[in-house]
Formats: C-alpha cells, structure tokens, sequence
C-alpha cells in the first residue's frame, strides 16, 4: 500500500540536500580516478622512453622531450585534479589520485636522478604541483606561473606518498645499470649501488611504516642484491669476461639473486 510522503516537509528536504551533496562527491571522485588514470598512462610511457638511454650518459633530445610529456601531464591532468581539489578536504580524494601521483613522482626521480644524479626533493614536486587559479595563467607551466599565496591550488602530496614514489624508482635504474653494461658504461653500476645503499638506509630508518612501505623497501633490497650482483661481476671476473658476453652473463646472475629473493621473500627485514 502506497504511503503518501509529504516533499515539502524538512526531513525530506534535508535528504534531498544530502543526495545532492553526495551524488556531487560520488562524481568528483569519478572525475579524479579517471584522471589519475591518464597520469598513470602518460606516466609510463615517460619512462619508457627515458629507459631509451642505455646507462646514466646525458642524451639532451630525449630528457628535453621526457620533459615535454611531464609539463603537458602537469598542465593538462594534475592542474584539472588541483581544480577539482579546491575547498576540499585534503585526503578526502587521496586515494582516488594515489595511483597516479606515485608514477608521476617515479618518473618525474628517474627524469631528475637522469640529469641531477640525485634524488628528487618533495619541496621540488610540489612546486611542479602548484598552480595559479587565474585564468591568464592556465597555460604556463607550473614553475613559470606569476602566483600570490592568496591565489594558489594545488595537489596534496603527503610525505608518504612521496616515498612510495621515489622507491619505485629503484627499479628504473637498476635496469639503467645492467643496460649501461651492454652499451660498455662499466662505472655507472658503480655509481648505481651507490645511490641506492644510500636510499635503502634512509629508508630502513623510517621503521615499520605501512604494508605498502614494507613491500616496496623489500623490492628496494631485491635491486640492491642485482647491482650489488653486477658490480662483484665486473669487479672480480670482468677481466675474464669478453665485454660482448658481459651483459648475458650479468642477466643470469641477476636471476639467480631474483629466485633467492623469491625464496626469502617471507622473510622480515
């Protein structure tokens, strides 16, 4: 039996606030994911490109070019998500645009360690990330906006999300040393190892910090463990090996390190 509601009482009119807001949320969340999709894609295929480079040596055509594509995801997805943040609870929308953010933030470290040979800083990220709300300036680039501090948006970028990024990167240049191997670059393995005992001890300080953390601190040792690999092979049998077999052989051995990983990957650090 149908139940006659009145519309006009002030329950009903205060649910009706209550969809409408949600529905508002529910589709701003919608727009978020599927620009974080768009990061998450553009993204990658700047570090394909800049896996192009066989080692650490400067290519200036295809860093200026890597360039390109991460000042276009700035402009054309990451001011749209800033847009799409204003008056908004800061973490509300994190996880809608994590995923995206983090491959941004690995391929922005790959891009900057390829040209700096250092780690990218949070404060240089969230510049990249700072935007003018005026109209005139919609189409500079981020770092070329005229901005007050009363008129800026921008994404939030939490500290944690700034390490899950750059431990990504740990990956990228491990591949970067066993390929620069193939080109005949035998120091930068050398220079590699280096900088990642120094990013695995900044990060082993940090504890026990989330599930997301452990596992990628684990996959940071698993790239160490293949440079580290690398470099005990053309340290002590590089002088027996032809530098044409050299890249075959360091593929073997970074395999055998990947099968005890997998072995020991139970194991807590």
């Amino acid at each position: 039996m149908a139940t006659n509601v009145d519309q006009d009482s002030k329950i009903i009119q205060a649910f009706k606030v209550f969809q409408a807001e949600l529905d508002q949320k529910h589709d701003k969340h919608e727009r978020i994911v599927k620009l974080s999709r768009d990061v998450t894609i553009e993204s990658k295929r700047v570090i394909f490109l800049l896996q192009r480079l066989s080692g650490l040596e400067q290519d200036s055509a295809v860093l200026d070019e890597a360039q390109e594509k991460l000042d276009l995801i700035v402009k054309n997805k990451f001011y749209l998500i800033a847009k799409e943040l204003l008056n908004e609870d800061p973490f509300q929308f994190l996880r809608a645009y994590s995923p995206g953010l983090q491959e941004y933030i690995e391929a922005l470290s790959l891009h900057h360690y390829l040209k700096h040979r250092k780690l990218v800083e949070l404060a240089y990220i969230e510049k990249q990330l700072s935007f003018s709300n005026s109209e005139d300036d919609n189409d500079l680039p981020a770092d070329k906006t005229k901005t007050d501090n009363s008129d800026i948006i921008n994404v939030n970028i939490p500290p944690i999300e700034y390490l899950l990024g750059v431990a990504d990167l740990t990956g990228e240049v491990m591949r970067l040393a066993v390929n620069s191997v193939g080109a005949g670059n035998l120091q930068t393995p050398f220079e590699v190892c280096k900088f990642l005992r120094t990013m695995l001890s900044g990060f082993s300080a940090a504890g026990n910090v989330s599930r997301d953390f452990n596992r990628k601190v684990y996959t940071l040792r698993q790239s160490l463990a293949k440079v580290e690999n690398v470099c005990y092979t053309l340290q002590i049998r590089g002088s027996e090996i032809p530098k044409t077999m050299l890249k075959d052989m360091l593929t073997i051995g970074t395999s055998e390190v990947q099968m005890y990983s997998d072995e020991t990957a139970g194991v807590d650090y």
